[in-house]
C-alpha cells in the first residue's frame, strides 16, 4: 500500500519553503508601514471630524471592511494598470505597465486593507486618552504637533499595541493571498513544490508549521515591546503618584 502521508517530507521540505520567507516578511513589513501611516492619518481626520474628509474616510473604511481581501487584491492588480493606461493616454506619457512587479500591487492592496482596520484601532485608542491631558497641554502652551508627538501618539500607541500586534499576525497570514498578484511567497511556493510530487497535504502541513512558528515569534516580540513601554503605576500615597504626564510638567512649572 502506498504511503498516504509522508511525515518525513513535511519536515524535509521546510528549508526549501523558508527560502521564500523574505518575500512574505517584505510584504508584511511594507504593508504594515502603509497601514500604520495611512491609518493614523485617517484616525486623526475622524477624531478631528474634518468636513468632507471625515465623510470620505468613513466611506473608505466601510468599503474596505465590507469587501474580501482577495477581491481587493484583484481590483488593485487589474485596476492600477487600467488607471495607468488612462494616465498615459490623457497626459501623453509612456509609462510601461509591465515594469511594475506584482509585489507592488500586493503591498498596496494589503496596505490599504490594513489602513482601514488600523484606523479604527488607533481612533479608539486616541479617544481613550483623558481629555484633561490635552487641555492641560494646551494650557502649557504646547502646539498641536507637540501634543500629537508627546501625548497622543505615545499614549495611544500603548493602548493600541496589542490590537495592532494582532493585525500584524493577521497580515502575515493574509500575505498567503498575494499569489493572486503573481507573487511567489510561502504559500505559492508550497503549491509549486507540491505540484512536483503531488504531495499537497504534506506541503500544507509544512506551511502550517512555518506560519505557526512565525506567529509564536511575533507574539513573544509583542510581549517584550509591551513590557518595555508599559509604565508601572505609582502608589497613590506617594508624591506625584497617579498623575498624568502633563500634570507632572504643570507641577514642575508651577514650582
Amino acid at each position: 500500500m502506498a504511503n498516504l502521508f509522508d511525515v518525513k517530507l513535511v519536515f524535509t521540505q521546510i528549508p526549501a519553503l523558508l527560502t521564500y520567507l523574505p518575500v512574505t516578511l517584505e510584504l508584511t513589513i511594507m504593508a504594515m508601514i502603509i497601514g500604520l501611516v495611512l491609518g493614523l492619518i485617517i484616525a486623526l481626520i475622524r477624531v478631528a471630524k474634518i468636513p468632507v474628509l471625515n465623510r470620505l474616510c468613513i466611506l473608505y473604511v466601510t468599503v474596505i471592511r465590507g469587501t474580501p481581501v482577495l477581491v481587493q487584491l484583484y481590483i488593485t492588480y487589474f485596476g492600477i494598470p487600467i488607471a495607468l493606461k488612462y494616465f498615459n493616454y490623457y497626459n501623453g506619457t509612456d509609462y510601461n505597465i509591465n515594469n511594475i512587479p506584482g509585489i507592488v500591487f500586493a503591498m498596496v492592496a494589503l496596505g490599504l486593507n490594513q489602513a482601514a482596520f488600523n484606523s479604527e484601532t488607533i481612533r479608539s485608542a486616541i479617544l481613550a486618552i483623558d481629555k484633561g491631558q490635552i487641555e492641560a497641554a494646551n494650557a502649557l502652551g504646547m502646539s498641536s504637533s507637540q501634543i500629537l508627538r508627546r501625548i497622543l501618539i505615545p499614549e495611544a500607541g500603548a493602548v493600541a499595541l496589542l490590537p495592532l500586534g494582532n493585525s500584524i499576525i493577521s497580515l502575515v497570514k493574509g500575505t498567503s493571498l498575494a499569489f493572486s498578484c503573481s507573487v511567489v511567497e510561502l504559500t505559492a511556493a508550497g503549491k509549486i513544490l507540491a505540484g512536483r510530487n503531488y504531495r499537497y497535504f504534506e506541503a500544507y502541513c509544512s506551511l502550517a508549521i512555518i506560519y505557526c512558528a512565525i506567529t509564536v515569534i511575533l507574539e513573544q516580540v509583542m510581549k517584550l515591546i509591551e513590557k518595555k513601554i508599559s509604565i508601572p503605576e505609582e502608589p497613590q500615597n506617594e508624591p506625584g503618584g497617579n498623575k498624568s504626564f502633563v500634570q507632572k510638567i504643570w507641577k514642575k512649572r508651577s514650582a
